[in-house]
């Protein structure tokens, strides 16, 4: 059974983050990864969070959305996961494996899905949320979470395929 549209658009957005995350900091050295917004994260902070996000926080509530009946279920306290985060792995290319592997678990258990499931319900914050909802806004924070990484690399992933391109260009040309 196929899901719906805005489900399965939202699905698409899922599998393509990895990707666009590698991306956007291949060729960031670690000073750039290291550099700080006006809010205070780095790029090697936003990897960080897309990662632990989904293991400690996005993944889990959608395994216990689909186990249990009308869980409560929680977001990662961005305070509380700033001053006390596991930091061991945070290279740029741990980071990058890390969150492909664990979205791929996510994925697999996403295209399991059926449309019934959708209507399954708990709460989040405090609000009623079926599952349907949760996956849209999972892609929804993505995007999100997206466009804040490439503004604090300075360019966006479509800047980043546009060099790319002109460096391909120029390469042919020359050899």
């Amino acid at each position: 059974m196929s899901l719906p549209p805005p489900v399965a658009d939202a699905l698409a957005a899922l599998a393509s983050t990895p990707t666009v995350l590698a991306h956007l900091v291949a060729e960031a050295g670690d000073d750039r990864l290291d550099d700080l917004d006006r809010e205070g994260w780095s790029p090697r902070l936003w990897l960080a969070w897309f990662r632990d996000e989904e293991v400690l926080a996005l993944r889990p509530g959608l395994e216990r959305l689909l186990a249990e009946p009308a869980p409560e279920l929680h977001e990662l306290d961005r305070a509380a996961w700033l001053r006390e985060r596991h930091r061991s792995r945070d290279r740029k290319e741990h980071l990058l494996a890390d969150f492909a592997l664990h979205r791929q678990s996510t994925l697999a258990i996403v295209r399991s899905l059926e449309p019934r499931h959708l209507a399954r319900a708990g709460r989040l914050a405090g609000e009623p949320v079926t599952l349907e909802r949760y996956l849209l806004r999972w892609a929804d924070r993505d995007r999100e979470r997206i466009a804040r990484l490439e503004s604090a690399l300075g360019e966006t992933l479509a800047d980043v395929l546009e060099r790319r391109r002109r460096m391909v260009e120029e390469y042919r040309r020359e050899g």
